[in-house]
């Protein structure tokens, strides 16, 4: 299997020639093993070297034989050093058991190779951290990949693995995805493991899932690793069907039970009135069109969000991020910390339970507004980034004149729309549904009430047919290898 013939499958398409016996799990993986040498000599996306041999898996799963990478934040797996992205952890802290994501992703037959880059904490929406230096996007290496799955959506772009792990506390799924023309779903809360760490997973804003090309890839991905967990301090309704079903074309008809006639509300206006690029806003108001094309109904309308409780909500996720650092048997040392990451955990020393109850409150009234809105509303279309993706430094991590809350804002300011779903707990994805005028990629967001990922991937697979991406391909991508 040469680079080309590979890197032209997505993960259902490989799975499906591996079941055939048209190509062995080895070949694939040696291709895979090739493309991402390829792809990191020209993106800087691989956190280590690669695995050798692959992380032990079940070949027989649904997606037994397809190439795979875990971030570099987890989830963890037993004896993996995890740095997450950051110089003070030294070598890396070998990962004492597979959290029950990984081991999810193992019985799935995910063939794990390596680990991808992220930014210090996962807290910044570029993926530019001292210790590796900036990931480069394929599509123009002066531009950043989006953050924090940053070296994740690089290689999955470039051909390099058709899926890739990645989580999501602000919009980390969504915005790379849009920075590299990916589909990025982040699930909602409960769907997938999130485990006990990170004070309950983030206090529910944190999701664990995804990178894909395609958003077959992604139903059948969460085909296999949805569900509770034990000891979960969340649980989203079940699903009545497999998410596969969703995304096959006779889901895609009739009425609203099947995705027809939806209610759905398009929206290019920042609740934090950041400004807006011309072109991604037209790539949003095109995707409003498409969608009435196909018979739904389209309006324009907001839910009439307060950003200052967004922003507090936020305040609050920085604490469970900082956690894991704090509590750690050795304090990381101070000055090897980017300044970011310095004065959040002087944030999280310095507020107690009252600062996290005012946080959670504030995120709960967000909820309440966000509810009543998708009450009448089956979908809120926006864009995913109000900027096309940016040039690296342009968001400085490691500024010592940030606070929070100014680091926060400025993040916010490039990417203001991911966040509402993560302090809320709802589904989102990001779909590469244009291109600019210089031919970089630009998402556009679909937001749906909670537990409804169904309903965003029936949508999601229709646009796919009427707007399709399948072709698009980078300029560094193992397809033109």
């Amino acid at each position: 299997m040469d680079l080309h013939e590979y890197a032209c499958h997505d993960a259902v398409g490989l799975r499906t020639l591996i079941a055939k016996g048209e190509v062995s799990a080895a070949e694939v993986e040696a291709a895979a093993r090739k493309a991402l040498g390829w792809a990191n000599d020209r993106l800087n996306a691989l956190a280590a070297p690669l695995f050798g041999p692959a992380l032990s898996h079940d070949p027989q799963g649904p997606l037994g034989g397809v190439p795979f990478l875990i971030k570099d934040t987890g989830p963890m797996a037993e004896g993996v050093p995890f740095r997450c992205g950051s110089r003070s952890l030294g070598p890396g802290i070998p990962a004492p058991a597979d959290h029950e994501l990984m081991r999810r992703f193992r019985a799935a037959g995910l063939v794990t190779l390596g680990l991808t880059i992220s930014p210090e904490m996962g807290l910044s929406f570029t993926t530019e951290p001292l210790l590796h230096g900036p990931v480069r996007n394929p599509w123009d290496p002066s531009r950043t990949v989006g953050g924090s799955s940053g070296g994740a959506a690089a290689l999955v772009a470039a051909g390099a693995v058709p899926v890739a792990h990645a989580n999501d506390g602000a919009g980390s799924i969504r915005v790379p995805a849009s920075c590299c023309g990916l589909v990025g779903l982040k699930p909602s809360r409960g769907r997938t493991p999130t485990g006990a760490g990170l004070g309950a997973a983030a206090f529910g804003m944190l999701s664990e899932f995804a990178l894909t090309r395609t958003v077959r890839d992604a139903a059948a991905l969460l085909d296999a690793v949805h569900g509770p967990m034990a000891g979960g301090a969340f649980a989203a309704p079940p699903p009545a069907r497999p998410y596969a079903r969703e995304v096959r074309p006779d889901a895609r008809a009739g009425g609203p039970s099947q995705g027809g006639g939806l209610r759905v509300a398009v929206t290019t206006r920042a609740w934090s009135g950041a400004g807006v690029d011309p072109e991604v806003a037209a790539a949003t108001v095109h995707a409003g069109e498409a969608l009435a094309a196909l018979g739904h109904h389209v309006e324009e309308a907001s839910p009439p969000l307060g950003w200052d409780e967004v922003i507090r909500a936020c305040m609050i996720e920085t604490v469970a991020m900082a956690a894991p650092f704090l509590l750690a048997p050795r304090q990381p040392p101070a000055d090897r910390l980017e300044a970011v990451s310095r004065r959040v955990l002087a944030y999280a020393r310095e507020h107690g339970a009252v600062d996290l109850v005012a946080g959670l409150d504030a995120a709960g009234r967000v909820g309440q507004v966000l509810d009543r809105f998708l009450a009448e509303h089956d979908l809120l279309v926006t864009p995913t980034l109000a900027r096309l993706p940016v040039p690296h430094g342009t968001l400085r991590y490691d500024d010592p004149g940030h606070t929070v809350e100014s680091w926060l804002r400025e993040i916010f300011d490039f990417g203001p729309f991911t966040s509402v779903a993560n302090v809320t707990g709802v589904p989102a994805v990001s779909l590469p549904l244009g291109q600019s005028a210089g031919d970089l990629p630009i998402g556009v967001q679909i937001i749906a009430a909670h537990g409804r990922e169904d309903l965003l991937l029936r949508v999601s697979a229709a646009l796919e047919e009427a707007m399709p991406w399948r072709d698009r391909r980078p300029p560094l991508s193992a397809r033109r290898a």
